[in-house]
């Protein structure tokens, strides 16, 4: 069954209705073909999920009746924000559609020294416009609860800055030797942070193309980011980014269980 997300404000429980208008109009009606008595799932971005039946539809809005609600729990307590050095071409648009299949709540933009994008003025609302699409797209297809946000273009200080609000942090680095990524996400000071709260704060910074510079890897350590290894192997800025994912997703007990 298709997905949608609509705002909460689109709901009305007590009368168990809800609308969708936008881009999704044309989508459903047009695209996917269906049509008045055909039964979609709608999500609210806040957990909750709804089996809706479609009452009406004209050019710019379905009306729906909802016919269930799905007690179905489909985001992590596990909460990662993924900070990715900004990359060139369409490395982007294969990071945002994976990390959002793999499960984080936001992707953070980010400048470095070897970024080799500079996006800015109108470029960079279409740009940003068209990878907000893209999440959502991805969204819908792989059943998230909400969806991710994308954030950012910060600069490097802002993202050690911003980084501080979360519980874990860490940052793959190609030149690591001495700490790799298991084990960092295995401290008995992590175990404790899991053991204690409902919900985990992690930060994973990837660089660029070219990785980061390594006088911004001793400003990591300094602001008491892990910096860690994944391995022998050197990864693209777009795989490490989904391979660090799946990994921290994995060690903290989202993927994988039951």
């Amino acid at each position: 069954m298709d997905r949608f997300f609509v705002e909460p404000e689109h709901l009305n429980l007590d009368d168990k209705t809800l609308y969708i208008d936008g881009e999704d109009v044309k989508h459903i009606s047009k695209v996917l073909r269906y049509g008045q008595g055909d039964e979609i799932e709608v999500c609210d971005s806040n957990g909750h999920e709804y089996i809706c039946r479609i009452e009406s539809i004209d050019k710019t809005r379905i009306d729906l009746s909802i016919v269930d609600e799905v007690d179905i729990n489909r985001e992590s307590r596990i909460r990662v924000s993924l900070y990715q050095g900004v990359p060139k071409s369409t490395k982007m648009d294969i990071i945002l559609q994976k990390l959002t299949e793999a499960g984080v709540v936001e992707i953070v933009l980010v400048n470095t020294k070897r970024s080799v994008v500079n996006i800015k003025g109108d470029k960079a609302d279409k740009k940003l416009d068209r990878w907000e699409r893209i999440i959502y797209e991805a969204a819908k297809q792989c059943k998230r609860g909400l969806i991710p946000k994308l954030r950012g273009i910060l600069s490097f200080e802002e993202a050690l800055a911003d980084m501080e609000q979360n519980d874990i942090n860490i940052c793959p680095y190609e030149d690591e030797k001495s700490l790799g990524i298991k084990e960092a996400l295995q401290t008995d000071l992590v175990k404790d942070i899991i053991g204690k709260k409902d919900e985990v704060r992690v930060g994973i910074f990837i660089g660029p193309e070219g990785g980061f510079d390594p006088e911004e890897n001793n400003r990591v350590k300094a602001a008491g980011i892990a910096s860690v290894t994944m391995g022998p192997r050197i990864f693209r800025t777009e795989t490490a980014s989904i391979v660090a994912t799946a990994i921290t997703l994995y060690e903290l007990g989202d993927i994988g269980g039951i």
